[in-house]
């Protein structure tokens, strides 16, 4: 009775169940989540920052940057042309490496070299950026007195003879005439009153830029009245044109703008199946772009247009016979030479 009274006694104690908790799992994995968070959002970081410095690069830059990966590095050290004169499948890589001498990049001729490839290289880029700068000048230009003939009451009016366009010589400014509305009075040099209300305005715009201008005169197919031999279109647009430059620099226009006044006649119509049409007689005032300038320069002897401001117009100021050798880069060559205008047209 004992033995059974102490096991019924043993029996009766309390039972204590141990659970082990899932901690182990999560100690496993820990903050390292974190840290491969924090890599990625670097990654994004770095490639944003380089998609902004390339947008953020001119053309011209990134024409330069590309042309440095492009020369190899033996070539850019030691001289040569831009791909190298090794014998090899590509030619100024490896092998060129291989047959250079210790030391040879650091001598005379081969630093002297790099230097001046860096200098063309420097100097393909601001040339690349000048021109960018150039044309959207001239686009600002364009839109600037597409503008002030919308604001203008008097520009407005004529709006359908005023034409814009950007050719390979620059901003083209042309004023056209109307059947019954020409810009001169027949058959002479004389400006309407309106034609004048129209060359002001434009004339003072155009200091806004450091361009020069040239100025052209248009006549339609019609023979003069004088005849043959005589008096001629060719006189009559000369001196039309020279009739605008003096209003435009009335208006407002430096007089040292301008480099070139020309007289076409009929040699370019505005209406090509129509040569006879009233929309023939036209002056176009071109402002000229950076290239254009240069040509213009170079062609006639001069290779710095830095003092340009220095010379007086080009043809205003002329005899004939030196007036349309300075024009000759001008004109198309289709054209025939234009008739220059003579300093008595001015009076």
């Amino acid at each position: 009775m004992s033995e059974k009274g102490s096991r019924s006694g043993d029996d009766s104690s309390p039972i204590i169940i141990k659970r082990k908790s899932g901690g182990g799992h999560a100690a496993h994995h820990g903050g390292a989540w974190k840290i491969a968070y924090a890599d990625f959002v670097t990654a994004m970081m770095a490639f944003f920052l380089l998609m902004w410095l390339l947008g953020s690069t001119t053309k011209g830059d990134l024409n330069g940057i590309a042309e440095y990966f492009n020369t190899p590095l033996s070539t850019a050290l030691t001289g040569g042309t831009r791909s190298g004169s090794a014998t090899s499948v590509l030619e100024g890589g490896a092998l060129a490496l291989q047959n250079s001498k210790p030391g040879e990049a650091n001598s005379g001729a081969g630093a002297k070299s790099s230097r001046d490839k860096i200098s063309i290289l420097s100097t393909s880029t601001k040339r690349n950026a000048q021109l960018a700068d150039d044309a959207k000048r001239l686009t600002e230009l364009k839109a600037k007195i597409e503008s002030l003939i919308e604001q203008n009451p008097k520009l407005n009016a004529f709006k359908s003879q005023i034409k814009l366009d950007i050719t390979s010589e620059g901003l083209r400014i042309q004023i056209i005439d109307a059947q019954n509305r020409p810009m001169f009075t027949s058959g002479s040099s004389v400006l309407e009153p309106y034609t004048k209300d129209i060359l002001d305005p434009i004339g003072l715009v155009l200091n806004d830029v450091p361009n020069h201008v040239s100025i052209a005169g248009h006549t339609d197919s019609q023979t003069y009245s004088a005849g043959e031999g005589s008096y001629s279109n060719w006189e009559l647009s000369a001196e039309r044109a020279n009739a605008a430059r003096r209003e435009l620099v009335n208006g407002g226009m430096i007089d040292k703008k301008v480099l070139a006044v020309r007289g076409l006649a009929d040699a370019l119509p505005l209406i090509g199946n129509d040569p006879a049409a009233p929309g023939n007689r036209r002056i176009s005032i071109v402002v000229l772009n950076k290239e254009t300038e240069e040509a213009f320069f170079r062609d006639g002897g001069r290779t710095d247009i830095s003092d340009a401001d220095q010379s007086a117009s080009a043809v205003a100021a002329t005899p004939a016979s030196a007036a349309a050798a300075a024009l000759k880069a001008f004109l198309p060559a289709a054209a025939p030479a234009s008739a220059a205008v003579s300093p008595n047209s001015a009076k």
